[in-house]
């Protein structure tokens, strides 16, 4: 990784390592060898999973223990991490060995996610937990807003998949249409068919996991809009 491309990926991040070797060692997975993230992963876990309970343990005073690990898990599940990867833009950062990057290791959630997790450490190394949890929250900060403890844990296909269940229609079907942009930095276009709408719903994103959640999210959306409409 070239130093501009380097600088650019450590402004996103929103921090200014002291020692940016940690850096290019998070960004490192095993298939790279012995000298990997793996380690820092490890550390970085931990430290997510502390901050978040932390966190909700303060946002929601009245909480239930069960609510507040549903919460928790939702938000420090992979898929999670993954966007926050892909929001930081981290897959052209990533440094895989030769076989993963022939495969797509860049757009791979789990790659993605545990590289997330490797940075919490190396920032939590390089400057200590009050910086660490600073940057940490502020990649979180849209999610936390959104979060209720009305918050649906089900992803929208799984809530397509119950509502469809519950009219006794057939499952939707899903179909990438279109798949555009350069290798590293691949968009999605997903339609969702339901029979019970006339139109498929369609959904752009940076994975087609993503991409489909979106179409059903939008299917169901029009489903429960036709139910409730007069």
């Amino acid at each position: 990784m070239t130093n501009l491309a380097l600088q650019r990926l450590i402004k996103r991040i929103g921090h200014t390592f002291v020692d940016t070797d940690l850096l290019v060692l998070a960004l490192t997975h095993r298939s790279c060898g012995s000298s990997n993230n793996e380690r820092l992963e490890f550390l970085g876990d931990s430290i997510l999973n502390f901050t978040i309970a932390e966190t909700l343990f303060r946002r929601f005073p009245t909480a239930r223990e069960g609510q507040l690990s549903r919460l928790r898990s939702q938000l420090v599940k992979g898929e999670t991490l993954a966007e926050i990867a892909r929001e930081l833009v981290l897959g052209d950062s990533l440094i895989l060995g030769e076989g993963e990057l022939k495969s797509g290791g860049h757009r791979r959630d789990s790659i993605l996610a545990d590289t997330v997790e490797a940075i919490i450490g190396a920032i939590y190394l390089d400057a200590g937990m009050d910086a660490c949890q600073k940057h940490l929250l502020a990649w979180y900060q849209s999610r936390l807003q959104e979060l209720s403890l009305d918050t649906n844990p089900k992803d929208p296909k799984t809530q397509l998949q119950e509502y469809l269940q519950a009219q006794k229609a057939p499952l939707p079907k899903y179909s990438v249409v279109a798949v555009s942009g350069e290798a590293h930095a691949q968009a999605f276009t997903v339609e969702c068919r339901v029979t019970l709408l006339q139109q498929p719903t369609v959904a752009r994103a940076g994975s087609r996991r993503a991409a489909e959640k979106q179409a059903a999210l939008s299917a169901l959306q029009k489903l429960q809009g036709s139910v409730s409409a007069p």
